[in-house]
């Protein structure tokens, strides 16, 4: 009887040592932090990478009474059987006039705050490693009638590279040009070196940036 207390006592205390060994609350410690890690990891994964994406204003007028928007967005699929694809706009005025994508075809528009969202049918699956390049393109009307215009790109996806062009008309080029990282709330002025004169005559403002920041939104700014 005394030999079974005795064991169940030194069991008890031989549980209670191991569960207070700090070593093993350590471990624990660190599997639970690495799971949770692996788990974010997966959830904020995506659904899509941006390899490549550029966006032209043009600037049709002197006034910024009538704009055309082109853009050019390569992605790459992150998980299997995606069958739609979002993209966003935003702007003051009438905008989103003539909408035009390739490929998938628009099926549904919904406001979101500042922007509003096309949803766009790709009337097939994409796979995880499978790659599309969205081409789209709309009119704005009375959207840049001020003397400071200004355009606006949200990285919502891990993305390569982004490449803003604005055109400006032959009688109106830009006089200088800057760039507002909203997140950082920092304003940065960009060389005349952004400045580009095409062959036609009229000058444009390029902006590029590798590696954007994820969740960041980069202004660009003008005067003209």
């Amino acid at each position: 009887m005394n030999n079974s207390l005795n064991d169940r006592f030194s069991l008890q205390q031989w549980l209670l040592a191991l569960v207070l060994d700090l070593h093993w609350l350590e471990v624990l410690g660190d599997l639970w932090r690495i799971g949770r890690k692996i788990i974010r990891g997966f959830a904020s994964e995506g659904f899509y990478e941006v390899l490549d994406y550029e966006c032209g204003v043009e600037l049709k007028d002197r006034e910024g009474n009538k704009a055309k928007i082109y853009k050019r967005e390569k992605i790459r699929y992150l998980q299997d059987y995606i069958t739609s694809f979002q993209d966003q706009a935003w702007g003051n005025g009438e905008f989103l006039i003539n909408y035009k994508c390739s490929p998938g075809i628009p099926v549904d528009q919904y406001q979101l705050g500042h922007n509003t969202y096309k949803l766009i049918s790709l009337r097939d699956f994409r796979n995880r490693g499978d790659t599309d390049e969205f081409n789209i393109e709309w009119d704005m009307r009375n959207s840049f009638l001020k003397p400071i215009g200004f355009w606006g790109t949200a990285i919502n996806e891990k993305t390569k590279r982004i490449k803003i062009v604005i055109v400006f008309p032959i009688d109106r080029p830009p006089l200088r040009a800057s760039i507002f990282e909203k997140n950082l709330q920092r304003t940065y002025l960009l060389s005349k070196d952004v400045q580009k004169k095409l062959p036609d005559g009229r000058y444009a403002i390029i902006w590029e940036k590798a590696n954007p920041r994820l969740y960041e939104d980069y202004i660009l700014r003008w005067e003209w």
